[in-house]
């Protein structure tokens, strides 16, 4: 059951660095709910000074840190996931407020998947960081004797990790980077978005309580770009992770590229969903049908571009249809509501936008387009569906993060790889058939990092991660572990 009052605490509004809450150096700033646009609470707003107090306060922190017992990091994070599951219920609202998403994902996915993380990494403290290698026989030369010469090699700590975390799930996407992390040695500066940075404050709360040694985490909250900048040029940041747009993170790049710093970038993605003559359409159009459903398309996994072959196209385009017709666009903390808000005002002049350019393009509006008019409050785009698209369309090739899909129609296997490829996106396509073994060789030919066949489901100890410019780099799973690492080889003699 949602909350019946609005009133959220909005936790402590102010900067953590080096185990202590500090006030902005630059003030502070509103965060408005999406769908209320009444004011949450006000964010701290840090200066490019609060920014190098982190990391000096991380890198303060690594030696101690990188150096623990496993078994200590460990337990803290156990014990971190197991807080966060007792303080749900302040959460929960908090996140809900910030975000704008319903009810059912700030209760239920967020704080699950945030528990979740937590516990998952405890047990990936624990994991064996040595990997032996097989001895091998060297020959003398003039340089050095030979012999058997063994080795290993080892993960060690990449060092100091400045997290750059997404708006539209923020504490699910922090724990995403701050578990993995953590349990392989590093101290971490969280840099949320700046739209929903207060739940993230509040964890810090949590983790301080918890008894994490001061300056293994840290979070610092900017409305511009001013810290962030400094953060990413910092000589004393060794590693960034990133989740957000391609076109920030090619920003982050450019600056990181000029110190070598290591990257994790998880970026925009156009994920394809093919769907076959064969395929089961109504469990398709289920499926596709979650980019609406699912937290107002702002979810950068989502099928948002239907490939349809010719046989069942028609019945694609009136299946889905119908299917945004049913969904209730509202409040999101109303039980029934299934599509809040998107995120911002800006944000839904963006989605507008990219519908009118469709149109102009030559797409059909099948179902959406229009602001409801029950909803004079609050930054809201309706269940929309542009049919009749072709692979050279902007709404085709382009990432919008919003309830929007379009749907193209092609013949043969060979027009919908080429039409799935045909995008610098490259995170996450989806393959519907009746044909298992086809779906597999497909997805062989697909550029991209992750396929999904005849499921939207994931498996968490699977690699994450884009092709093209949906990314650099894997996490997930015990990847996530390696992701937070740097290999070293380690050699001798034997006697």
């Amino acid at each position: 059951m949602a909350p019946t009052s609005r009133t959220v605490d909005p936790g402590p509004q102010q900067l953590f660095i080096g185990g202590e809450f500090v006030a902005g150096g630059k003030g502070g700033y509103e965060i408005r709910n999406p769908a209320t646009e009444a004011v949450v609470g006000e964010a701290p707003d840090a200066s490019v000074e609060d920014a190098a107090a982190a990391v000096d306060a991380a890198q303060a922190a690594f030696g101690p840190w990188s150096q623990s017992d496993p078994a200590e990091r460990a337990r803290l994070l156990d014990a971190l996931g197991d807080a966060v599951a007792a303080r749900h219920d302040e959460l929960a609202p908090l996140i809900q407020a910030e975000t704008g998403a319903t009810w059912k994902v700030s209760n239920g996915l967020q704080l699950t998947q945030v528990v979740d993380r937590f516990h998952r990494y405890a047990r990936g403290a624990m994991e064996t960081t040595v990997l032996p290698l097989p001895p091998q026989l060297i020959e003398t030369t003039d340089l050095a004797p030979g012999g058997v010469i063994s080795a290993f090699a080892a993960r060690r700590p990449v060092g100091v990790v400045l997290a750059i975390t997404s708006y539209n799930f923020p504490l699910t996407n922090m724990a995403g980077k701050l578990g993995p992390a953590l349990a392989a040695g590093n101290p971490v500066i969280v840099k949320p978005a700046p739209q929903d940075p207060l739940a993230i404050l509040k964890f810090a709360e949590i983790a301080r309580d918890v008894g994490f040694p001061d300056g293994v985490i840290n979070v610092v909250v900017g409305e511009g770009t001013e810290a962030a900048e400094a953060l990413v040029a910092s000589p004393g940041v060794d590693m960034i992770s990133f989740t957000g747009s391609t076109a920030v993170g090619r920003r982050i790049g450019s600056v990181a590229g000029e110190g070598m710093t290591r990257l994790l970038l998880e970026l925009g993605g156009k994920g394809a969903a093919i769907v076959f003559d064969d395929a089961d359409v109504s469990r398709a159009i289920m499926g596709i049908g979650s980019t609406w459903a699912f937290h107002s398309g702002q979810i950068c996994t989502a099928p948002t571009r239907v490939l349809a072959q010719r046989g069942v196209y028609d019945q694609v385009v009136a299946g889905l249809t119908q299917f945004a017709g049913a969904l209730k666009v509202g409040d999101p903390l109303e039980d029934d509501t299934v599509v809040g808000p998107v995120i911002s005002e800006t944000h839904r002049g963006r989605v507008e936008e990219y519908i009118t350019t469709g149109l102009s393009e030559g797409a059909e509006l099948v179902a959406g387009g229009e602001r409801p008019l029950h909803l004079d409050t609050g930054w809201y785009v309706p269940p929309t569906l542009l049919a009749g698209c072709s692979g050279d369309m902007r709404v085709v090739k382009e990432e919008i993060f919003g309830p929007v899909i379009v749907v193209v129609p092609f013949d043969d296997e060979e027009e919908a790889v080429a039409l799935a490829n045909g995008t610098d996106f490259g995170l996450y396509d989806y393959v519907w058939s009746g044909d298992v073994t086809r779906a597999v060789n497909l997805a062989a030919r697909l550029r991209t990092g992750n396929v999904g066949i005849n499921t939207l489901q994931r498996n968490h100890e699977a690699p994450f991660g884009g092709f093209k410019l949906s990314g650099v780099g894997r996490d997930g799973g015990s990847f996530g572990l390696h992701a937070y690492s740097e290999l070293q080889s380690v050699v001798w003699p034997d006697a």
